[in-house]
């Protein structure tokens, strides 16, 4: 599949899907179950609003929900409670596979609420979002349940800083984007590599390693697209969304983070940095996604005193 076929075929919006009740039809006559995994550490003002809002829809109005889990890191707020009274299933992390002990970040929340839910569509959601939209939860499911050939989907928006939306966040457009380009363009087709919301089929989830930390969501991409190839991966347009800055120090960790992820797989993989193409994809917020092309050439001179007639 080329990526203008890509393009094409595999990037939707949240109006696209079918309505709910067909879409909870079709879930029914496939006989696939849904989790719906939330990892969560110190965000007792946003998660609850956000369980509350998935509940009512589509847990108990719409059945397209069958295990709604808060997967609690070692928050030391209200989290957990406020997350429990709006109708979660809380998991404390640590309380997952104890075995293998305590791992760090984000990365370990997803890799152990695999072992935490049993669906066979598992939709993972950030919980820091401020305007949360119960819609993004049928938005991120229906390619999966309406497209056999699609195993795993990725969220791309707008995110919001002041007023105003813009492209991908900091680390994304300084980091990834630059990082997809040099040595894994055949995924520069998509338009948020780091977003945190991503539904997938389980058997190809549980078959990939999980990154700790910052690294996760590109570290997820890259082994997905080498496991399952690009036709079976997918993007959905969700408008624009707000969540919580990090300062600057701490894109710095996360750079660094992604940084390392990525340059495993290349040596892993025994990638080649590509050429001086470079790509980014932008969508339309109406689920259309391009390209945009320029060229980016680096050039060095020799040192100086290397040079003809230079007075050494």
């Amino acid at each position: 599949m080329t990526r203008e076929q890509w393009l094409d075929k595999r990037c939707f919006a949240a109006s696209d899907g079918e309505p709910v009740e067909r879409l909870v039809e079709a879930k029914r006559t496939q006989a696939l179950s849904v989790s719906v995994c939330i990892p969560a550490l110190n965000v007792e003002g946003t998660v609850a609003p956000i369980v509350e809002a998935i509940r009512r829809a589509y847990v108990s109005r719409h059945r397209l929900v069958d295990e709604l889990i808060v997967i609690n890191g070692p928050s030391d707020d209200e989290t957990a409670t406020r997350a429990r009274r709006a109708g979660a299933i809380v998991v404390d992390e640590h309380e997952v596979l104890p075995k293998v002990g305590d791992g760090a970040g984000k990365g370990e929340a997803l890799w152990k609420s695999l072992a935490a839910s049993s669906g066979d569509l598992v939709l993972w959601l950030d919980s820091d979002v401020h305007d949360f939209e119960p819609e993004v939860v049928p938005a991120m499911l229906a390619p999966l349940i309406e497209h056999p050939s699609i195993d795993f989907v990725k969220a791309h928006y707008r995110r919001t800083f002041g007023d105003e939306p813009s492209g991908g966040g900091r680390v994304t457009e300084i980091c990834a984007r630059p990082l997809l380009n040099l040595f894994f363009p055949e995924l520069t087709v998509f338009a948020q590599p780091l977003a945190g919301e991503v539904a997938g089929r389980r058997a190809l989830l549980e078959a990939i390693p999980f990154c700790s930390g910052y690294g996760v969501e590109i570290g997820m991409l890259i082994d997905v697209w080498r496991r399952a190839g690009i036709g079976a991966m997918a993007q959905v347009d969700l408008g624009s969304r707000r969540h919580d800055h990090q300062d600057v120090a701490a894109l710095g960790e996360m750079a660094y983070t992604i940084t390392q992820a990525v340059l495993r797989r290349v040596e892993e993989g025994g990638r080649e940095a590509g050429t001086d193409r470079y790509l980014r994809a932008a969508g339309d917020g109406r689920g259309r996604v391009s390209l945009v092309e320029s060229t980016v050439h680096l050039a060095e001179r020799p040192p100086m005193v290397e040079m003809p007639g230079y007075p050494r």
